[in-house]
Parts: C-alpha cells; structure tokens; sequence
C-alpha cells in the first residue's frame, strides 16, 4: 500500500484500488466514493488530491515541503474545486459554473482535481447537467463524487464512474480513532459514540462536538430520577425542552440516540439481558429502565421520537416540537 494513504483506517480495498491507480498512472476520470457518512471518504478523496499535487518525483507519499504541497495543505491551490450543497442540495447552477471552469486546462498542476460532496443530494435535472459532463470528461480532470447512498442516484452516473464503496469501521478501531483525535476524551465515551454511530468517526466526532452524547445522558437521568409530582414533572420535561431545542444542528442526533436508547431496553426486556460489547450504549441506564419501563411505555416512548422526527421533517416549529416530545417523555414513564 502507498504511503500515501498511511493516515486512512478501516478501508483497505478502497486503499488498495486507489494505490494500484496512481502507482501505474491509470486513473479513472471519475470516481464514486459510496458509503455512510463519517467513514473517511472525504478523507481519502483529500489524500489523492494531496498525491496528484505533490511536484516531487518518484513519490509514494506527498513530500509536504514543495510549492503544490504548501497550497494544498493550506487550501489554497488553483487547481482544488470542491463542490458541497447550497442548502439541501447541490444546484444546477453549481454544476453549470463548474463546467465553464473545466473548459480551461489546469493552472498549476498537471491535473485539476474536483470534488464533489453529497452528490445522492442533487435534483434529476441537476443529474442530468452533471452526466453530460461525465459522458464527455474533459481532459487533465479528475473527478471524485461523495454520496452517503447511491440509491436516489441516476443509474447512468454510476454506470460512468468507477465506483469504490467504504464501510463502517469495527466499533474499537473507530473509538481508537477519536482517542487520537481528541485526547481529553474518555475511552468509554469513545466507545459510546462510535457504538451509537455504528462505527463511523465522522459523525461520532460531530456528535461529541454538539455535545449530543452530554445532553442524553442528562435527559436518561431526569427520566430514571425517583418519582417526582406532575407539577415537577412538567417542569422538568419544558425545561429539557428548551435545552434540546437550542441544539439546533445536532437535535436529530438526540433523537436518534434516544431511539436507540429505547430500543435497546426494550429488547433488554424482551430478551432478559442487556446488550453486550463494545457497541453497548448507556449501559447502566438500560439496567434501570428495564426495571422501570414496562413494553407499552417503552412503545410509546419511540412512538413519540418518530412523530417528532416526522414533524421536524415538516419544518414544524422546534420549540414547539421539543416541548411536545419531553411532555409525552415524561407522560410515558408516569404511566
């Protein structure tokens, strides 16, 4: 394997396809990196980019040190055009702007290199602008698409890249992964989050960032707290409320976790044991709530997550989302 790729974990056939590629010079003009969010596509699209730069001769890995390098790493080269969505999507105008750039050669380097994030995200018509480009590759370009799932995706964009999919990374290597990159995390909590976000450091690292990870354990702690009277019960749950609410970008993250952390009871009761490994999550709070919760609250309990979920989907207001959810939260563990 290049050395190039020496910092890519978890992905040894894309590591592997992709060497062989700029070890011979044959490069496809474009790739599809296929996959879940957070399993270090980006990643690796940054680390071929880095090769193609480096103005060193013989090289397994870019020297760091020569004009191309210094560009790169500063994201500052001429020649590096990524593409992400301007809002929910990538737009066609995007895609149009990007194809009268591509009419002129490279400026630096002897080959531009494009990147383009969530492409699953684009509009048929937008598809549509995006595969001429591809059935007609301009030349000294290369191409490298992103997509968190290929399904939505016209079939004639996957029939014109090679496409190289990456996997979730097994539960201990990923928590390795976000030890090293935050030292003041706690190997448990990493394990936490990479067992919530089934092996994908990506998006463990932006749920510890929110502070997601916190903010669940606090509300499992209000649930399982001794009984307290309906009146502190209400104000425990708005309280809540408007906290959750505050989290803005990472409120469906809590509510993934708290799914996950009511399914997992559930079948902790179903099953009369609690889910083992380094994948368990919350470990002692499933203890208590087993002992807690029977099924139909349990039920309720996720019933009220997906109908929150669904009237966030909505563009319901959150506030008023949040509020509604923690009241029914608390209503569940009364009953």
């Amino acid at each position: 394997m290049m050395s190039a790729f020496s910092g890519i974990q978890g992905q040894p056939k894309a590591v592997k396809l992709l060497s062989r590629a700029l070890s011979t010079g044959r490069l496809a003009h474009a790739y599809l990196f296929t996959g879940p969010e957070g399993v270090g596509k980006a990643t690796t699209a940054r680390a071929v980019a880095a090769f193609l730069f480096c103005e060193a001769e013989r090289k397994t890995a870019p020297c760091g040190h020569c004009a191309g390098c210094l560009q790169f790493a500063s994201d500052n080269h001429p020649d590096f055009l990524l593409i992400r969505p301007q809002g929910a999507t990538i737009k066609i105008d995007q895609i149009r702007a990007l194809k009268k750039a591509l009419a002129f050669p490279p400026l630096e380097a002897e080959r531009r290199v494009i990147l383009v994030e969530d492409v699953h995200t684009m509009r048929r018509e937008t598809g549509n602008s995006l595969l001429k480009m591809l059935e007609e590759p301009p030349p000294d370009n290369l191409l490298i698409l992103i997509a968190s799932a290929s399904e939505p995706m016209l079939p004639t964009i996957l029939s014109r890249c090679q496409v190289i999919p990456f996997f979730p990374l097994p539960v201990g290597l990923a928590a390795d992964i976000l030890l090293r990159l935050d030292p003041h995390l706690q190997r448990d909590e990493a394990l936490d989050l990479a067992g919530l976000t089934d092996g994908c450091p990506g998006r463990a690292r932006s749920l510890d960032t929110d502070g997601v990870p916190a903010m669940r354990n606090e509300i499992l702690e209000a649930l399982l707290a001794p009984a307290a009277g309906e009146a502190e019960a209400m104000e425990n749950a708005l309280a809540l409320a408007a906290r959750a609410a505050e989290l803005k970008d990472g409120l469906p993250s809590l509510l993934d976790l708290l799914r996950i952390f009511f399914q997992e009871v559930m079948v902790a009761s179903l099953t009369g044991s609690r889910p083992k490994g380094e994948a368990c999550t919350a470990a002692g709070h499933i203890d208590r709530a087993r002992e807690r919760w029977n099924l139909t609250q349990l039920s309720d309990s996720i019933k009220s997550i997906d109908y929150a979920e669904k009237a966030l989907g909505r563009n319901c207001n959150r506030a008023l989302v949040c509020e509604v959810l923690f009241l029914n939260l608390f209503a569940a563990d009364a009953g």
